[in-house]
């Protein structure tokens, strides 16, 4: 192998490249989809064109992009025209865009958009079906890649925010062919055993590619499924994904996510201050309207006022007594005519009641035994006959036998 003549240096063999291939393309037009499209807080368009086979980065700077009449997304199939040129720091080429021409959607944004539809369609992005996230979960279960930025950015701010809440990390794969599958059953293994008390699924941002698995059916069905609130916190603020529309509820950045279901302490406190601050002033203003319209109403306005206010209560304060009052009168009639019947009843079955019909009341006088049969009484037994009014004293001469023999019993006055 023969050695080169010239040695160059990097800068000088950059700088050669770079004055062939923009002396070459001065002005290209390139159509292609949009990949990873991200604007830079700068305010510069920064994405990709792509085909089946290959990539070109383009950059679309501040005074061109404000021109633009549409905001351009991953997916979109776009025309986009300018120079080729040669960024020397990176060692890279990329299309300086001047103008950008939306001629179609994309392959993959056209699948996406149908994949919606239908999913829709099935009413898995119904609002109905949404659930409140709580405002104070003991414990987070968090479904992403353990070694992302993603699950860094949460853990922080979980630590800052709230030190006091549990963290379960369940790992996935974010990225590739085969995280779809690992993803959903991350979603149900963290839902079916209750790993928290809401559900963070999280990955950083990235092209429409990259966060191709997150809008995969067997994700979004996982989603729908949960009975545990889920957050969807996928790709940066402008990404969105159909795990987006399952989720109960969706999250710019992992980052915001994890503030959206940890309540800062001082946050919380001056909630509490301002809404104290509401009541004082509230309170304090109905009470000055209340003296200011007092101060215009003399005291004989204000007995008038007061006796028409109490009227109506006094009325059915009269109402009520005299209500009670009858119904006690009825209900004693009702009792004194019961007490009168009972009364009567017993004195109907009185036992001087049957003596003072005729009947009498026998005792044998030594030991106070009622008589009821002869077969008790001897001859010369002393008895005490009790009449409906005093007492006599007498002795057995002679005793019948009962029922069919026909002597009878004699009696004399002792």
């Amino acid at each position: 192998m023969s050695i080169p003549q010239k040695v160059f240096s990097v800068s000088e063999i950059t700088s050669l490249i770079k004055g062939y291939l923009e002396d070459a393309f001065p002005y290209v037009a390139v159509q292609g989809e949009i990949s990873n499209c991200r604007p830079s807080s700068t305010g510069h368009l920064y994405f990709s064109l792509k085909d089946e086979r290959a990539v070109l980065n383009v950059v679309m700077f501040q005074s061109r992009y404000r021109r633009l009449s549409f905001q351009p997304k991953d997916g979109m199939m776009v025309l986009a025209k300018g120079a080729l040129s040669v960024y020397e720091a990176r060692g890279a080429y990329q299309l300086v865009c001047e103008e950008l021409e939306q001629v179609g959607v994309g392959a993959l944004l056209e699948m996406l958009e149908k994949r919606k539809q239908k999913l829709a369609a099935e009413g898995l992005f119904d609002k109905e079906r949404k659930r409140p996230i709580p405002l104070f979960p003991s414990r987070i279960a968090v479904v992403t890649s353990p070694t992302g930025a993603a699950v860094r950015d949460i853990i922080n701010v979980l630590t800052r925010r709230n030190a006091g809440v549990d963290i379960v990390v369940v790992p996935a794969p974010v990225q590739g062919e085969n995280a779809a599958p690992i993803i959903a059953e991350q979603i149900r293994r963290a839902d079916a055993w209750k790993l928290g008390d809401v559900i963070i699924v999280a990955r950083g941002g990235g092209s429409i590619e990259d966060l191709l698995p997150f809008s995969e059916e067997v994700v979004v069905r996982a989603i729908a499924a949960c009975e545990t609130p889920v957050i969807s916190a996928v790709g940066h603020e402008i990404d969105y994904t159909l795990s987006d529309f399952a989720a109960d509820l969706r999250a710019p950045t992992p980052s915001a996510a994890a503030e959206m279901v940890s309540a800062h302490r001082e946050e919380l406190l001056q909630r509490v201050h301002h809404a104290h601050l509401t009541m004082v002033r509230e309170i304090r203003s109905l009470c000055e309207r209340l003296r200011f319209r007092l101060g215009k109403v003399s005291e004989e306005q204000l007995a008038r006022l007061f006796t028409l206010y109490r009227a109506p209560y006094l009325q059915r304060w009269d109402e009520a007594h005299q209500s009670i009052v009858r119904t006690m009168r009825e209900y004693l009639l009702k009792l004194r005519h019961r007490i009168e019947m009972a009364r009567e009843i017993t004195q109907a079955h009185s036992p001087r009641a049957v003596l003072s019909r005729g009947y009498a009341i026998v005792r044998d006088a030594a030991t106070g035994d009622i008589l009821r049969d002869t077969r008790a009484a001897f001859e010369g037994q002393r008895l005490s006959i009790t009449l409906a009014r005093g007492e006599l004293e007498a002795r057995t001469t002679q005793v019948a036998p009962p029922e069919d023999e026909s002597a009878t019993t004699e009696v004399h006055d002792a």
